[in-house]
């Protein structure tokens, strides 16, 4: 089943229409049908979250007409063709149009089924895609992502502000996992770049001959990129792995950077992932390049720093996999909250996400702990806990305000449930909501 997903059946044949829409309903499918080309295309614009299934031979504006009117309004919209027997030639004329695929009549329901699935996917990751963009341009929605209340992740957005709204060059490091590029991202979205190229290249994916000709040239003339130099001429080139750059590299982007003077022609961030033990992005760099990138810097916080941010990120994770699992988000007990707490968190945000969705599926099952997911890879008995110890209070604290929130969040606001369920008063309950920073507003 493909929730949410959309299929507009065009066919001037009413029982053609409707054993197709009955058909692919009983698939899970949310249907709509239309009687004539000239109908559908009223309702399927560039963003219809769904597909397309057309017959070919229509009165009025035939479907390879259609098809064509479709492709310039969103050339990534999946349509499958129904052709009549012998009509192979036009079928091969609408895949080369951009047709996702066809079927010949008669044709099996399982085979439409399957092509169903197959274009809905590809519709699907679409969508996400130019959702993320969306995203990855809109600096709110990225300071959005950036959740937490605690002194660091407020400090950390802080930062991004303020140095989205320089011009100079910045050096991003921190532990793996922490969301560094996330960062990179927003401190171009905020910045007066926005609407700039924004170029993410990582220095470790290449060896040094390719990293060299894609990021400075030359390209050959079969080659559809710029050098990324050049692409992002204006705008923001993000350098991930910086400190992988040999010698000789260095010193070609160092000559780049001096050439363009100030206010640099284009931004560069330079993102360090180096884990090497006592070992610093200032070692690895030379120190002409390493003090021109780092004259501004953000060092973004590990996990086990935020606090019970933990708790927040963890609910609103947990929230999200069960709405796409399609089953209830599980409770967490005060137990498990001082153990999330706790936990040390080498994989930072990246092992919270791969927790919470294993947590859900553990839920969905009936089955597992969240300690249990929190093990040691080298000591499968004990769970792994941080040395660094909190005050009962604080543990307290950060699972009575999880709590509330989550329940607030499951009833929608309504206090009088969130009362009845957690044997509060409403006296008592208010107090808890304005020392957690907790309203009634974000919860209808």
């Amino acid at each position: 089943m493909q929730k949410g997903m959309k299929i507009a059946i065009v066919d001037d044949e009413q029982d053609m229409r409707q054993s197709i829409s009955q058909w692919l309903a009983l698939s899970g499918y949310d249907t709509e049908t239309f009687s004539s080309a000239e109908d559908a295309l009223k309702n399927l614009g560039p963003e219809y979250p769904g597909i397309v299934i057309s017959d070919i031979k229509m009165p009025g504006m035939d479907g390879m007409q259609f098809l064509k009117k479709l492709m310039g309004t969103d050339s990534a919209l999946p349509v499958i063709m129904i052709t009549g027997h012998g009509d192979v030639p036009m079928a091969v004329e609408a895949m080369r149009i951009g047709a996702f695929d066809f079927l010949e009549k008669p044709f099996n329901p399982d085979r439409m089924t399957e092509l169903a699935k197959k274009a809905a996917n590809a519709r699907r990751l679409t969508m996400d895609n130019r959702q993320l963009r969306r995203e990855l341009s809109d600096g709110s929605q990225l300071m959005k992502k950036l959740i937490g209340n605690s002194p660091t992740m407020e400090r950390l957005r802080e930062d991004i502000l303020d140095l989205g709204q320089a011009d100079g060059h910045v050096l991003i490091d921190g532990e793996t996992g922490t969301g560094k590029t996330l960062v990179a991202h927003a401190l171009h979205a905020v910045g007066a770049r926005a609407g700039k190229k924004f170029v993410l290249l990582s220095c470790g994916a290449m060896d040094e001959a390719r990293l060299e000709k894609r990021l400075f040239g030359p390209m050959l003339p079969e080659d559809s990129q710029l050098p990324a130099i050049e692409e992002a001429r204006g705008g923001t080139l993000v350098l991930e792995d910086i400190e992988k750059l040999s010698e000789t590299l260095q010193s070609r982007l160092l000559s780049v950077i001096n050439e363009q003077g100030t206010p640099a022609e284009t931004r560069i961030v330079a993102i360090s992932n180096l884990q090497e033990q006592n070992k610093t992005c200032e070692d690895a760099l030379r120190p002409d390049l390493f003090y021109r990138l780092a004259a501004l810097r953000i060092t973004v916080p590990p996990l086990r720093q935020r606090g019970e941010d933990i708790l927040l990120m963890f609910t609103q994770l947990s929230e999200q996999f069960a709405d796409e699992y399609g089953c209830e988000t599980p409770n967490v007990t005060a137990q498990e909250a001082a153990q999330l707490l706790q936990a040390p968190w080498p994989g930072n945000v990246r092992q919270l996400i791969n927790v919470a969705e294993r947590a859900v599926l553990q839920s969905r099952r009936g089955s597992g702990t969240i300690a249990s997911l929190l093990m040691s890879d080298h000591d499968e008995m004990q769970p792994v806990m941080t040395t660094e110890g909190k005050p009962l209070k604080e543990y307290v604290e950060a699972f009575e305000r999880m709590l509330i929130d989550n329940t607030m969040r499951r009833h929608k606001g309504s206090i009088a449930s969130v009362m009845d369920e957690l044997c509060l008063p409403r006296r008592t309950l208010n107090e808890k909501m304005a020392k957690y920073g907790l309203q009634r507003q974000d919860y209808l």
